[in-house]
């Protein structure tokens, strides 16, 4: 297994005689080979489905939940998509992939368009996830994931038990997090689309952030990066009509934070995609 050494993460003279000086892993726990690592390191390979449902909220609203270094995206700057994901994933070599539950899981994600410097951004700034390697990832690329129980309907080309990808297919998707229902959504496809909707389609803009074990000592991490998926493999997208229900819980407040106004529309595509890492455009870390 590929790994990256935790010593050189950690400056010499905090090491001393630590035992762990020679431990491995790209996230703790480390260990001597590394194996135990929540995830290993990139590259990280996807291959699944999309359910996306657009539709607008106040760009007020938007507004709200960025950050103040981010500006509103200039065109339509209230779209908001909701996406559920059926993945299975693996790092080089695909030794997940014969380990299932360490490949698969599903997430259900709320995406923004935002703008900084001029240029237009995908953020996503809600997302519920399966599995806790999933969780790591996101956490590491400012991905805002918690956990949660997800469901989508799968399509298979045999048998009665499931819709096709193809016109009048019908497809619903849940959502809920401790207990509480917070989305249901409905998707029937009516045709194929040029694209898999408009508010997902630029790289992601995120911040890696983690406060100080200092009290009051700000962020020691604090930086503001871009990425995106290389080697993208995009099947035929379908467009379709749409439905979409939101709810608050105390832990959870989608219906809150985004209300729907209009439902744009609904989407469906088979997609593949690698992450690889991205670019730091902004460090504001803590020294402490």
């Amino acid at each position: 297994m590929n790994s990256v050494v935790w010593a050189q993460t950690i400056p010499a003279e905090l090491l001393g005689s630590c035992t762990m000086a020679n431990s491995q892993g790209f996230l703790p726990p480390f260990t001597p080979d590394g194996g135990s690592a929540l995830i290993p390191e990139m590259p990280w390979h996807y291959s699944g489905t999309l359910m996306t449902v657009e539709y607008r909220t106040d760009p007020a609203n938007v507004r709200a939940i960025l950050p103040p270094d981010l500006d509103l995206a200039p065109e339509d700057p209230g779209a908001v998509a909701f996406i559920w994901a059926d993945w299975q994933s693996c790092s080089t070599g695909g030794a997940e992939l014969l380990d299932p539950s360490r490949a698969q899981y599903l997430e259900a994600f709320v995406v923004v368009r935002c703008s900084y410097q001029g240029v237009t951004y995908s953020r996503c700034v809600l997302i519920w996830v399966t599995t806790d390697f999933a969780i790591g990832r996101g956490w590491f690329q400012g991905y805002p994931k918690k956990l949660g129980s997800v469901f989508v309907t799968r399509p298979y080309n045999r048998g009665k038990a499931a819709p096709r990808i193809a016109e009048g297919g019908t497809f619903g998707a849940s959502l809920a997090a401790y207990d509480h229902r917070l989305a249901s959504a409905k998707v029937t496809l009516r045709e194929p689309a040029p694209s898999n909707g408009f508010v997902n389609g630029h790289k992601m803009l995120h911040h890696r952030v983690m406060p100080s074990m200092v009290p009051g000592a700000g962020l020691s991490l604090n930086q503001l990066a871009t990425m995106g998926g290389v080697d993208l493999d995009l099947g035929q997208p379908w467009i379709g009509d749409a439905e979409l229900t939101l709810h608050d819980s105390p832990w959870d407040q989608p219906a809150s934070l985004l209300p729907i106004d209009e439902i744009i529309a609904g989407y469906y595509c088979e997609v593949g995609t690698t992450f690889h890492g991205g670019t730091l455009l902004a460090d504001n870390s803590a020294a402490i």
